[in-house]
């Protein structure tokens, strides 16, 4: 969503200019809640991950009904300076690190998920 200020998908404990204490809440998953409102088709990406993020946009193009996209690139100029991500190479692999295929998510526990960002097709509601 943005660096500048806490929205719905900033890390718990992420620092931003409305958030200068960290965030106290968990993210919310943007997906579940556009599957839940009847939508065909739902991903999330990051930029990190281009050829996937292609084929998810061709995707979502051929298929009739409501699609989202939830597409996740970094902010240096804003998130990456309150939480010591120095350069927006820092922030490519900061965002490397925290995303997760549902598929890889699938085998780790809860714990093990704590943190991490799962992306993805959520077609239909299918986690």
């Amino acid at each position: 969503m943005t660096g500048g200020q806490v929205s719905s998908t900033t890390s718990v404990g992420a620092f931003t200019q409305t958030t200068t204490q960290g965030n106290p809440y968990q993210p919310f998953d943007l997906c579940k809640l556009i599957i839940a409102a009847g939508a065909a088709y739902a991903a999330r990406y990051s930029v990190t991950q281009p050829f996937a993020l292609i084929a998810s946009i061709k995707k979502a193009l051929q298929t009739n009904g409501f699609c989202f996209i939830e597409v996740l690139s970094p902010c240096p100029t804003q998130f990456g300076r309150h939480n010591q991500l120095d350069t927006p190479g820092d922030m490519i692999k900061d965002l490397m690190d925290r995303c997760i295929t549902k598929r890889k998510a699938k085998n780790l526990s809860p714990q093990e998920l704590k943190g991490k960002i799962i992306t993805g097709e959520f077609p239909n509601g299918a986690d």
